[in-house]
Order: C-alpha cells, then structure tokens, then sequence
C-alpha cells in the first residue's frame, strides 16, 4: 500500500507483531502459567520447564528451514501462514491432558510453528531497508519483545485470573492472531534488489551464499556467543517468578518484578541499535554481555527483593540486545543475500541456547533445591561468550554505505544500495 511506502512503517509494524512473537509467547507467558499447570498436574518443575524447552528446540529446528523458505518464497506468504499455524498451537494448549508426554509433545507442536513469528523475517526485512540507521532500526523494531515481555505476563496473569490456565493458552492463540497477521498483511515489505538484467531479485542483494557463511570463523565465534548469552538469560528470566517466591516475596509482587523485564528489554534494545550504529559491533555485544553477568552477581549476593530486582534488570539489558546483535553483525559480515538462512541458522543455535537455560535451571533447582549453582555456572558461561567475541575481525566486508536517510525520501532512501 503506498500509504506505507515510509521504510519506518516496517519498524513500526515489526514492533507490533514481535509483542506477540514466539520469545514471548514460548517464554513469558508459560512462566506466568506454570505453577498452576504444576498444582493441577502434581507436576515438579522439570516438566513444564522440559516442555518449554523441547517447544523452543523444534523452533530451533525449524527456523533454519523457515529461513530458506522466506528467502525464497518471500515474507509475507511463509510468515502470514506461520501467524495462523503458530496462534492455533498455542490456543490448542488449552487441551493439554495430565500426561506429561502429550504436554511435550504440544509444545513440540508449538515450537515448530512459532519458528515463523520470530524475529526472523521482521529483521530481514529492515535490514534490506536501511543501510545507514540499520542499527537503531533494528534496535526500535525489537522493543516489541520488550514490549511482549512487559505486557504478555500481566496480560497472562489476567487471563489466568478470568478463566483458569487452559483458557489462558486459547486467549493467547487468539491474541497472537489478532495482532501479529495484519502487522504482517499490512507494514512488511520484501527486500528486492535490481539485478545486471534490471529484474528484481533477492538474489541480486549483497553478500555471501550461505554455505560460504558456515565455513567462516566468523560464523562459529557468533555462533558461540550466541548460544551463551540466552543460556544465561531466558534461564533466569524463565524461573524468575519461582525463584522470587521461593525467597518468600507474594506472587503479585514476583510478578511486578517480572513485568519489570520488559522495560529493560526495551532499554537495552535502543541503546544496542543507537550504539551499533556509532561503534565497532563487537564492542557493544562486550558491553551488553557484562550487564546480565553483573545482574548474576546482584542475584547470587543479595535476597533483598528491591536488589534483586535491580538483578533481573540487567540480565533484561543483556537479553535485550541480542536479537539486534544477530541481524546487525551477520548483515555487516556476511551481506543480505542469504540473510534468512544465515539468521535461520543463527537464531536456531540461540534458541537452543534458549531451551537449554530454562531446563538447566528446573533440573538444578530439582537436584540441589537451590538455583545457586546454575548461576555461579552462568556467570562464568558469559565470560566466556565476551573473550569469543573480541576475536571478531575489526572490519566489516559489508560496512554501511552512510548515504542517504529514511528520514530524508519516504520511500526508501535508507535502503541499501545496490
């Protein structure tokens, strides 16, 4: 539609489906509903903890494969059809027996189909359109994971309070479809390039073929790093409510103090973009990867609620970033051409990283009745993600071209030149 020919209404847009993307769904939500699903069921914490972990694995697993399939077949038609698979899973929750196989095997369900509404396509997207102000674009598109984080638990919690966990699940399926298909159907653009011949082609976009990608060294020490940082942080961020009540601050209030995730997340969004676009990338993973490590430190030395608060804020700086990180530093490194697979690949091993930290968490919590020594283990995981990424190369193959503004032409003067 030409009222929306501006490149920022693909942030805005962004900004509304990832409100409802798969992170927040997958994550926040279950972690709002998981102590009810474990009353009912007689349930220790490993197995809700499992299901949101095996669930986050097939998004794993299929979001390679839903990257390939955008770069080929374009945005909209693999993204639109991921919204109405992905809200039915997630509504079809509701169902859920007391087996704790055919629980797993749902959220497998749901796992798969949430690799669509990630921050995939929406990052694809921006980052075809603005070459110069990539950075805060992103970092403005991915508050709406911030956004979810703030909203979806308080927005879980009301519907748990109205109608039980079961309608809870199929509230949310209806919300996620409510939102994120028209912000889809209405703001995203596919990113088209003009090849030798004058066609537009995805394949005519800058950068390497994917295979070149996975051969580079590149490649594996963002992979690495990657993997560390959401260990760390959906792991705490997952069993945030449990570990909050079980040093004996009410629900409400561990809840509160949940909710206060989103708004660092957010912050940490923006600042990331706006300083991606002003310094040297590596640099700024380094700096959002010691905020969540000193957020480890607050939560292993102090109980006091307002202290630990203050905690789980910086582990949302950290994972506030990370999501910026991926689309900004494989576009500067590795080009456009293959950015749906090459993020595919990448946002996979984050969302093993995802699974695994949730899971490491209830197992450790069931085994020694404290969270302590999975966060001891933690802080020392993100150090080591920080020395991986200072081995970066200090050049980017594929830097920003600084001509032109989005401010400047609404049609897409930010766009990357070709």
């Amino acid at each position: 539609m030409k009222v929306f020919r501006n490149p920022w209404w693909i942030v805005f847009g962004s900004v509304l489906g990832l409100i409802v993307g798969n992170v927040t769904i997958l994550q926040f939500s279950t972690s709002v509903l998981m102590k009810p699903i474990m009353a009912e069921f007689g349930w220790p914490r490993t197995i809700p903890s499992a299901a949101v972990g095996i669930g986050t694995l097939c998004a794993a697993i299929a979001t390679p494969f839903v990257g390939r399939l955008i770069d080929r077949h374009g945005i909209k038609r693999v993204t639109l059809a991921a919204i109405v698979l992905f809200a039915a899973a997630t509504a079809s929750m509701a169902l859920a027996p007391a087996a704790a196989l055919v629980f797993c095997a749902m959220f497998c369900v749901v796992g798969l189909f949430s690799a669509g509404q990630a921050p995939l396509p929406y990052a694809k997207s921006i980052a075809a359109a603005f070459d110069r102000h990539r950075g805060i674009a992103l970092g403005v598109a991915m508050t709406g994971v911030g956004l979810g984080a703030a909203l979806v638990p308080k927005l879980s919690q009301v519907y748990l309070d109205h109608f039980g966990w079961r309608g809870a699940f199929l509230a949310l399926g209806i919300t996620v479809f409510a939102i994120a298909f028209p912000a889809v159907a209405l703001f995203l653009r596919e990113p088209t390039a003009r090849s030798a011949g004058g066609a537009a082609t995805a394949a005519a976009l800058p950068g390497l073929e994917a295979r070149a990608v996975v051969r580079s060294r590149s490649f594996w020490i963002l992979a690495l790093v990657f993997t560390c940082i959401p260990v760390v942080a959906n792991g705490i961020i997952f069993h945030l409510v449990a570990l909050l009540t079980d040093r004996g601050i009410p629900t409400e209030r561990a809840v509160a103090v949940f909710g206060a995730i989103g708004p660092s997340l957010i912050v940490g969004r923006l600042l990331c973009g706006w300083f991606l676009d002003r310094f040297h990338g590596p640099y700024v993973a380094v700096a959002f990867i010691a905020m969540p490590a000193l957020g480890v430190l607050v939560l292993l030395s102090s109980a006091d609620p307002k202290v630990t608060a203050a905690g789980a804020v910086l582990v949302g700086l950290g994972l506030g970033a990370e999501v910026d990180l991926i689309g900004y530093l494989q576009s500067r490194y590795f080009g456009l051409r293959a950015f749906g697979q090459v993020y595919g690949y990448l946002f996979a091993i984050f969302t093993v990283g995802a699974a695994i930290g949730p899971f490491v968490m209830g197992a450790t919590f069931d085994v020694f009745g404290s969270y302590r020594p999975t966060l001891m283990a933690f802080f020392v995981v993100l150090a080591g993600a920080a020395v991986a990424m200072l081995q970066m190369p200090r050049a980017y193959p594929y830097p920003a071209a600084h001509a032109g503004s989005a401010q400047a032409a609404p049609a897409g003067a930010d766009a990357v030149p070709h």
